[in-house]
């Protein structure tokens, strides 16, 4: 899968959690559901994104990749 299409579905992941007023119950949120329902082909994608740029992802699923890409 190509890194737009990944992007642009972590974003919409990252649009559904967003009306989460704690922010941290939202990274969690979008953490659990890219971990739970992505191969780790496509997480590890995700991650490479965001160490190479990044600069699509919205902030709260840039932080969610960051703690996948800790977690790994």
């Amino acid at each position: 899968m190509d890194k737009l299409n990944l992007v642009k579905m972590a974003n919409n992941i990252g649009a559904y959690f967003q009306s989460e007023p704690d922010r941290e119950v939202a990274i969690t949120g979008i953490e659990q559901h890219i971990r739970k329902f992505w191969e780790p082909r496509m997480r590890t994608q995700i991650i490479d994104y965001l160490k190479e740029d990044g600069s699509e992802l919205m902030d709260i699923v840039a932080e969610a990749v960051r703690n996948l890409s800790v977690q790994k």
